[in-house]
């Protein structure tokens, strides 16, 4: 069986990619690689979150599973006089992350290898970001939310997207045992934009 993408050490031969595509209104270059989620291109549900995410220009964000970077780098170039702390447990997506921060002289973000948050410590966010790996499982993708729930200031605001037929209305109920507020802000293609404020 072929490794996945949440995969902490991808056993995939290297085929690296180089492309530009434009997110936000901001052009990027990325680089990606076998062995990381979406390696051909900024998947349709990475962007539709891109999209409709808002987040405040001096937010400390947090975007979980970030493969190589497309969501937060994204999100950097929103929080000029913030910051955004990036993770994943791949550790091919990690360094590809650092490479396209670099190449794309992104420098308010932190890239670190980590499962799930063991490597955040007590840091708090106003904004965490994350396109969760569905095929890690419910129970995966539950604890996500509830690690996303106790790292969030009060106020702050959870955006997550999440296909319709691979568990949305039970990740609805999910956040909403968990947040104040559960706002569906778009939905696209069967893909639906989630907003948790705590």
């Amino acid at each position: 069986m072929s490794d996945h993408y949440y995969t902490s050490k991808p056993k995939a031969d290297h085929d690296r990619k180089v492309w530009e595509t434009q997110l936000k209104g901001q052009v990027f270059r990325f680089v990606s690689d076998a062995g990381v989620f979406a390696k051909s291109g900024v998947d349709y549900g990475s962007r539709t979150l891109i999209e409709a995410m808002e987040i405040p220009k001096g937010a400390q964000v947090l975007d979980i599973g970030c493969g190589y970077g497309p969501i937060g780098l994204t999100a950097a170039k929103l929080v000029v006089h913030g910051h955004v702390t990036m993770i994943d447990v791949n550790s091919r997506a990690v360094e590809l992350a650092r490479e396209n921060a670099a190449l794309n002289k992104v420098d308010n973000v932190t890239v670190l290898e980590s499962d799930l948050f063991e490597a955040l410590g007590e840091q708090k966010f106003d904004v965490v970001l994350t396109n969760p790996p569905i095929r890690a499982g419910k129970e995966t993708v539950h604890a996500i939310f509830e690690g996303a729930s106790e790292r969030l200031k009060q106020g702050g605001t959870l955006w997550i997207v999440i296909q319709k037929k691979q568990g949305a209305p039970s990740a609805l109920r999910k956040l909403e045992s968990l947040f104040t507020k559960v706002e569906e802000v778009t939905k696209d293609k069967g893909y639906r934009i989630y907003k948790a404020t705590k």
